[in-house]
């Protein structure tokens, strides 16, 4: 079977496309969003200037300039991109937190949920209207302990997949399982409530990005849908979203110049 998940082995075609205008957000789509962290000095002030007092504080406690500026970065782009459905100015925003800091709109927006994850200099940003998401990315090429992230992280079922795994295929068979795991517990917003070893995820090389078993049984796994997203060259990316009936928009998020937005505001459209 290995020997022909190496041969032929497909990947959905990027397919990132420029927003249109009108953006809307039906129930029965979810919206990902593509965006760089490496950005110029102006543009990066521009961003600073719309956080928050608690964002701006959290920045500041990143040791390593390249962080703090991707944090900027990464959240100033996050109320850009929500305000293009919400027809309001990004510094007007305001965020809740859980118990376990994760954020969502407050206010009149708590139908929209919103999940980001960054890599590198990509940050991916997961919209849905009325329907729980979690999206994660890891860059393919970072050094780790392989063995030792399966040992203490995976189910006893994914260990075994793992095994049969060729070497050169199992780095993209770790982060395959990683991302999709990742996903899937950011989109319960409970933090490790649920143990990473306590659901399995297929991880195999080719194979369609599943969620096999998890606490609940039939009735949540079959609630929950994982699919891989092609973020780009060097990355792996997945995306845990609730319910099924939906259809996946992929966008590119870019600035022209500093303080220019894609595309302008428009009042949301939540059907």
């Amino acid at each position: 079977m290995m020997s022909m998940l190496k041969k032929n082995r497909i990947r959905e075609k990027e397919n990132w496309e420029k927003p249109p205008l009108n953006l809307a957000l039906p129930e029965d789509e979810v919206h990902v969003w593509r965006a760089s962290l490496e950005v110029p000095i102006p543009r990066i002030i521009d961003l600073h200037n719309l956080l928050s007092e608690d964002e701006v504080s959290r920045a500041g406690r990143y040791y390593f300039e390249r962080d703090r500026r991707r944090f900027i970065v990464g959240r100033g782009q996050l109320r850009e991109i929500l305000c293009q459905y919400l027809g309001i100015d990004p510094q007007e925003l305001t965020f809740d937190y859980n118990h376990y800091g994760r954020p969502e709109l407050s206010n009149n927006h708590k139908e929209i949920h919103f999940n980001l994850s960054h890599a590198g200099e990509t940050v991916l940003y997961a919209i849905t209207c009325g329907r729980e998401v979690g999206i994660d990315i890891e860059y393919l090429h970072r050094d780790v302990d392989m063995e030792l992230i399966i040992r203490r992280n995976c189910s006893e079922r994914e260990k075994l997949d793992f095994d049969v795994v060729p070497g050169e295929l199992k780095r993209e068979a770790l982060f395959n399982c990683w991302t999709r795991k990742e996903a899937y517990i950011k989109a319960q917003g409970d933090g490790l409530a649920l143990s990473l070893n306590k659901f399995s995820v297929s991880l195999l090389p080719g194979e369609p990005a599943e969620l096999i078993d998890t606490q609940g049984g039939v009735h949540e796994t079959a609630r929950w849908i994982i699919a891989e997203i092609d973020a780009g060259p060097g990355y792996i990316a997945s995306i845990a979203i609730e319910c099924q009936g939906w259809r996946m928009r992929k966008w590119e998020w870019f600035c022209e110049k500093s303080g220019e937005r894609e595309s302008g505001a428009h009042e949301l459209t939540c059907r």
